[in-house]
């Protein structure tokens, strides 16, 4: 949180300064990374109150908490990058009819200051984007920014060295397209957490194979896998099994395979004896034990 907090500081200040710098040297990648700064703040400021709800506790309502709420931020930066690569894209094309004059030095100045901005709040965001959907919005944003800054040093760089006032145009609208690729997967993940989609790290197929290869395992069916928040995953399934089988033991060793195998703990098991004339369901969480019910009878619940 405290990295996150210094990243949306120092996001603002900059962004203060380059719409100054973008607007005194009438330089459209300057400008492109203000406004991407702007999304920036706006998405930081999401991802905090993102992870600021979602900490409060589950309620009779909400009974998985806020944790998706985390993804909804994700899927909203997702648009927004989106959003604001093609208005860009669409000024750049204005722009390469009729190039304007650009302060080629003070723009390589004002670009340099952003791009090392951006390498702090890249480096202050890293460590949590891979397994945090919402924070990878976030770094996302700040990447896009940092690649921004880097197209208007070496749009200055062409201005002022060669003349081509269209190369301010031109790495504008490459440095969209990239931010466009990374934002569009984003959105992509976010919509298939919403639909409560397998994940993406985690085969079905061989989901079932561990269980079935589970000594006294005799079948699989109804099996569903999904995403609670990043990170959190959670499954239910249908298990039978012969009359021999002692539930507890056989519930202890399949759960213990799929976190091993797949580091999967919220588990929703249901048993059932081949001939369904018995059946249990067991609910596991992380750090609970599971309870076996005291009778065994045809659609017993255990939560």
């Amino acid at each position: 949180m405290l990295r996150l907090k210094i990243a949306l500081a120092l996001t603002f200040v900059y962004m203060i300064a380059e719409a100054l710098g973008g607007w005194l040297t009438n330089s459209l990648a300057l400008l492109a990374d203000a406004g991407h700064m702007l999304t920036d703040v706006a998405a930081l400021t999401l991802t905090l109150f993102a992870i600021w709800f979602a900490s409060r506790p589950a309620t009779s309502k909400k009974t998985y908490g806020y944790y998706r709420l985390e993804i909804l931020a994700a899927f909203v930066n997702g648009i927004a990058l989106v959003m604001l690569s093609v208005w860009i894209i669409y000024e750049a094309f204005q722009r390469l009819s009729s190039p304007p004059e650009i302060k080629a030095f003070e723009l390589i100045l004002i670009a340099t200051g952003g791009l090392i901005v951006n390498i702090i709040a890249a480096y202050l965001l890293h460590s949590d984007h891979k397994h945090d959907l919402n924070m990878r919005g976030a770094f996302l944003h700040v990447m896009g920014d940092l690649l921004g800054s880097v197209a208007a040093i070496i749009a200055g760089a062409l201005i002022l060295s060669l003349g081509w006032l269209w190369a301010d145009a031109v790495c504008s609208v490459l440095i969209s397209l990239i931010i466009i690729f990374g934002a569009w997967r984003l959105i992509l993940e976010s919509v298939n957490v919403l639909l409560e989609g397998t994940p993406s790290h985690i085969n079905l197929g061989v989901v079932e194979e561990k269980i079935l290869e589970t000594a006294g395992v005799g079948g699989v069916h109804d099996l569903h896998i999904w995403t609670i928040s990043s990170g959190i995953e959670a499954l239910s399934a249908h298990i039978t099994h012969d009359d021999s089988v002692v539930h507890a033991e056989l519930l202890a060793a399949v759960r213990q395979k799929l976190h091993d195998n797949f580091g999967i703990d919220h588990l929703t098991i249901q048993m059932e004896t081949l001939d369904l004339e018995a059946e249990a369901v067991y609910v596991c969480e992380t750090g609970t034990k599971c309870f076996e019910p005291a009778v065994k009878n045809k659609n017993a619940i255990l939560s």
